[in-house]
């Protein structure tokens, strides 16, 4: 459930109490409710792409669907991981030279160019606030795959230096004619990638898209707090999503409000955990890619809805960089899209503002 790039995902879900998920840094395994309606569902889960991951269907094999999900989910890691030595994104990251190829004849392949063409996609669609090129700043600033280590004195000459290669606009991506590889070209070979802002959701989608083909119509799949869902839960219901409230302190079970969702991807970012300070000053992991400094605001958490979780996941990473009023107006203007989100006024008060649309999940 990074950042831009590296976001943490403060999303705790029930399914009218039938498993309950912690935050991505303290994860906890989700426990299955003893209500006997739950019998026809199975529930499976374990690690993946850092953190947790949780599964709910109806039908199906559990042992073959447990073992197909495995698979996705190392494959999804082998292509776009930076905290994969070998993956496809770290020896993209990694190459000495301004040309990278690539073909689409394996799955590894063919997720890192979706993942790929849609920042490329959202990075316009949020006027370049959610930019997976960010990913040489969190490392500077101690939040990305080169270890934690607390920034104690800030150059900013070096920042600057970094901005030189941050903007998607600085990889040129085309087909080549007659080999059909996928390039993708550098303006600066130092330029790096890092998808952990929409990789999640991505693998959400993913893991939806195999129970589907097993004809699974009632399932719900989480990583991380990243949620996509189909059909009802073993109550007969819409499935029950709560989102943690924001706050540093807040327990596991406090949550802000209950979503009632089906058929839609859900997505929460925020910034009031995963932070370090310094000299009494608060750092956190939300960087800006045009500043190049964390980014912290009156805005604490962002909850995007929309047809797909890695679409989800990557509004929610950019509105907690365009702060309030800014992803209020850039959710307001997409209306495939809806958000939920959660602020403190000027005495420290927590407030919330929502799309219009999202009332039709709120209960």
């Amino acid at each position: 459930m990074q950042q831009i790039l590296y976001i943490m995902k403060y999303i705790f879900f029930i399914s009218s109490i039938f498993f309950l998920f912690s935050c991505k840094n303290e994860p906890q395994q989700p426990q299955p409710s003893p209500s006997p309606s739950a019998e026809n569902y199975s529930l499976i889960g374990g690690k993946t792409m850092g953190t947790t991951y949780s599964v709910k269907y109806q039908g199906g094999n559990t042992q073959q669907i447990n073992n197909e999900l495995d698979s996705l989910f190392k494959s999804i890691n082998e292509s776009v991981s930076v905290y994969e030595k070998e993956s496809l994104i770290s020896k993209f990251n990694a190459a000495e030279t301004h040309l990278f190829e690539i073909e689409t004849e394996n799955d590894l392949n063919i997720h890192f160019i979706t993942n790929f063409t849609k920042s490329v996609l959202i990075h316009k669609q949020t006027d370049g606030l959610f930019d997976p090129t960010v990913m040489p700043l969190v490392n500077y600033w101690g939040f990305g795959y080169t270890g934690k280590n607390p920034i104690t004195s800030v150059d900013e000459k070096k920042i600057q230096s970094i901005l030189s290669y941050v903007g998607m606009k600085k990889i040129n991506y085309q087909i080549e004619n007659e080999s059909k590889k996928h390039q993708f070209k550098k303006e600066n070979k130092n330029i790096q990638l890092d998808f952990g802002a929409i990789a999640k959701g991505y693998a959400v989608d993913k893991a939806g898209e195999l129970l589907a083909s097993k004809g699974i119509q009632n399932y719900l799949v989480e990583i991380g707090g990243e949620v996509v869902n189909q059909g009802k839960n073993p109550e007969n219901k819409p499935w029950v999503i709560g989102i943690n409230t924001p706050k540093e302190n807040a327990k596991i079970n406090d949550f802000q409000i209950y979503v009632h969702l089906s058929g839609k991807g859900l997505a929460t970012s925020g910034n009031y955990r995963n932070f370090y300070e310094v000299n009494g000053k608060k750092y956190s992991h939300t960087i800006n890619p045009t500043t190049g400094f964390p980014e912290r605001s009156h805005l604490l958490s962002a909850t995007i809805i929309a047809d797909n979780c890695m679409t989800a996941d990557a509004f929610a990473t950019a509105c907690m960089v365009g702060g309030l009023e800014k992803s209020l107006e850039i959710i307001n203007n997409n209306a495939s899209l809806e958000g939920y989100f959660v602020y403190s006024d000027d005495e420290g008060n927590l407030q919330s503002k929502h799309t219009e649309g999202f009332n039709k999940y709120l209960k």
